[in-house]
């Protein structure tokens, strides 16, 4: 990780490193040896030989015409990277693309080190570099690829297993993001067998990808010690997953696993193994089996019992088991005063509740009146019997059997959102035209359902608020299409629908505000971990708070091509929005560790400090303030990290401009502005009547 300065790139012009078709290393930074940022890899480079390798070593004693031979030059792709500049000159080697023209090969290529996941496409560039400089990457040890492209991750999966001094090793989808801010999945399905050359492999991140099952080559790797699935599509694992003695780390959260394999119990190796955001029911009586085993995470699955066998694992620090169907938890996980158990959202102490029967012919219930009304229909009436209500538009109205004792009129209106009675909390977009249903005094005996169309939002979450006439509250929503036979359009797809269940009639909107995560925080400290940027943490140590604290995470998605836009500056880049609050408000008692990802196209090896700024934002008075100064602020390769002992807005920045908190603030109050566009319409046999509408302005006419 680097804190502060970073080394003078001023001297390694493109054309000077280039020139003559090999990268040239100054014999100081050959020698010189930069710890990773990542943990995992880390803990891998720890372990690395210190010595460069013998093919980076005293190269810049040579001189440019023998460096400029033949040798180096490979005609497969001699077209792809060699261009003349002039007819007299020799041939430059050329990554642009896929790297942008202002990228340096130094700043991505260091001594044992590759970084191509910092540029979209920039995995593409491996084949180039083995095809003009292979001695150079023959001594790679660190190695990290991005896998959204298919061309370029095709090449790279060609060339890898030719790296055979890799010790760690990354490629993972989730690096970039689309213009609509969803990041870009892997596209990475398997790996070749020829994988199985890489012995020296310790690390391996194979992350938000779309792996439905373990490549059988990672089962002979006899160095592999830390292991990476998370966010691919893995629904099992194969049987002789044992073969990985050597293996401390595996981490398969957010797959498909339904059962784990009884050999997971050979692993004897095993420190830590996350298994969190499964579909697993049970876990084999041989996990007991795993006696180096520290910290095992179960959270986020469907089990409903813990095996016997889990209280031999004696090395057994930390458990977490929280929103499972735990209604007990074994005995011999009790007095185990080294163990920390994290138990919450589970049914502990409750009865089973078992499945209903299915009715029977005699009370099977009959099927629900349904009323298709149009759009002169505004008032329609529910018998006690029940009924099933399509709105114009795609709204819909479930009224179960018994919910009212006499037939009642009812009556439906959408109406036009006007800001002085429409109320909006900070960073929420209304997505539909608020709902009116009268009588508005009427209570129903049996909850309504009323489903809210909305027009589409991505990594937001979706609720519906209801306003009494006085004040406004969000409602517990649930998200679904509507019913086949009843579509917004004739024709298309069935509307979205935010749906909750009501006893009243009143007015109702949906409306999107970023997801929100949330935690309790005791004196014995925590762990927030963002779900839409698993990147981004908030480290609780302990003794930073005498009582529990409610703390909330969101993460606001900023888009960069707009930032740039609005304040001027084409090299800007800005990190996720982080708001934080908490309850109650009093300064922690101990400073909190807070990550977040750089900005875009931004590493630990290439970051100028001096255009780094770390904004603070004051939610009440809408001002921003830089606080670079007056904080603890270092990077690692891929993260920032900070320290603060209150919570506020977090808005991590890296431009050249001057005055950064002024551009913040003009830059936060556009994006909080709606771009629309204007669509008239008149009609034919009257020209002097026109229908003006405003419309959003990505909205597809």
């Amino acid at each position: 990780m680097f804190k502060g300065g970073v080394p003078d790139p001023s001297s390694d012009t493109l054309a000077q490193r280039l020139w003559g078709g090999l990268v040239l290393q100054d014999q100081d930074k050959s020698q010189r040896k930069i710890p990773g940022g990542v943990m995992s890899e880390g803990q891998a480079e720890r372990n690395s030989s210190s010595a460069s390798p013998p093919s980076l070593v005293n190269t810049s004693g040579l001189s440019i015409s023998s460096l400029s031979s033949s040798s180096f030059f490979s005609n497969h792709h001699h077209a792809s990277f060699y261009s003349p500049s002039t007819s007299s000159s020799p041939s430059v080697l050329s990554l642009t693309p896929p790297l942008p023209p202002s990228v340096e090969l130094s700043a991505v290529l260091t001594d044992t080190r590759l970084t191509l996941d910092v540029y979209q496409r920039g995995t593409a560039a491996l084949p180039l570099l083995w095809a003009s400089i292979p001695g150079q990457l023959g001594g790679l040890q660190y190695l990290r690829l991005g896998s959204e492209d298919k061309p370029g991750l095709d090449g790279a999966l060609d060339v890898i297993p030719h790296l055979t001094e890799l010790r760690s090793l990354a490629i993972r989808g989730h690096c970039f993001y689309d213009s609509q801010g969803d990041p870009l999945p892997g596209l990475l399905t398997t790996l070749p067998a020829s994988f199985s050359s890489l012995t020296h492999l310790v690390h391996l991140d194979l992350s938000f990808n779309q792996l439905s099952c373990l490549p059988s080559c990672l089962l002979i790797l006899p160095a592999l010690s830390s292991l990476l699935l998370c966010h691919n599509r893995l629904s099992a694992l194969p049987h002789d997953i044992g073969q990985l003695c050597c293996l401390t780390y595996l981490s398969l959260l957010g797959n498909e696993l339904v059962s784990l394999p009884p050999s997971l119990g050979q692993l004897k190796s095993l420190q830590t193994l996350d298994l969190s955001y499964n579909l697993l029911q049970h876990l084999p009586d041989e996990i007991g089996s795993l006696e180096e085993l520290v910290k095992l995470e179960l959270s986020h699955n469907k089990l409903k019992q813990l095996p016997e066998s889990i209280g031999s694992l004696f090395s057994l620090r930390e458990l977490v088991i929280y929103s499972n169907d735990l209604h007990m938890i074994p005995h011999c996980l009790k007095n185990r005063p080294l163990l920390k158990i994290d138990v919450r959202d589970n049914p502990l102490g409750q009865p089973p509740i078992h499945p209903p029967l299915p009715p029977t012919p005699d009370h099977a219930e009959a099927k629900v009146l349904e009323l298709h009304l149009g759009y002169n229909q505004h008032s329609f009436c529910v018998s006690p019997a029940g009924c099933h209500v399509f709105l114009p538009g795609g709204a819909e109205l479930l009224f179960p059997p018994g919910c009212l004792e006499t037939a009642t009129r009812l009556e439906w209106v959408e109406k036009r959102p006007e800001r002085k009675w429409v109320w909006l909390e900070e960073h929420e977009i209304l997505l539909s035209r608020p709902l009116e249903l009268r009588p508005h005094g009427i209570t129903f005996i049996k909850p309504v359902e009323v489903c809210v169309p909305y027009r589409r939002t991505k990594r937001r979450q979706v609720v519906v608020r209801r306003f009494d006439g006085q004040s406004w509250s969000t409602l517990p929503t649930d998200l679904r299409r509507g019913s086949d036979s009843h579509s917004s359009h004739p024709g298309g797809r069935p509307a979205r629908l935010a749906c909750c269940s009501v006893s009243q009639f009143s007015w109702f909107m949906a409306v999107s505000h970023p997801v929100k995560d949330s935690c309790s925080v005791t004196p014995a400290g925590a762990l927030l971990v963002s779900s839409s940027d698993p990147g981004i943490k908030l480290h609780f140590p302990p003794d930073s708070t005498v009582q529990t604290r409610t703390i909330i995470l969101q993460v606001l998605q900023v888009s960069v091509s707009e930032v740039q836009a609005v304040c001027g500056d084409p090299q800007a880049r800005v990190s996720p929005l982080l708001c934080l609050s908490q309850t109650p408000s009093t300064h922690f008692l101990q400073p909190i560790k807070v990550q977040i990802p750089l900005p875009s196209g931004v590493t630990g090896h290439t970051v100028d400090m001096s255009c780094l700024h770390l904004l603070h934002g004051d939610p009440a008075a809408q001002t921003w303030t830089d606080i670079t100064s007056q904080v603890s602020l270092y990077v690692t390769h891929l993260y920032a990290i900070f320290y603060v002992t209150h919570f506020s807005w977090y808005w991590l920045w890296y431009t050249t401009q001057r005055c950064v908190s002024g551009v913040v603030r003009k830059v936060y109050q556009r994006l909080k502005q709606f771009k629309v566009q204007f669509l008239v319409l008149q009609r034919r046999t009257d020209a002097s009547q026109v229908l003006l509408q405003c419309l959003p302005a990505n909205k597809q006419l």
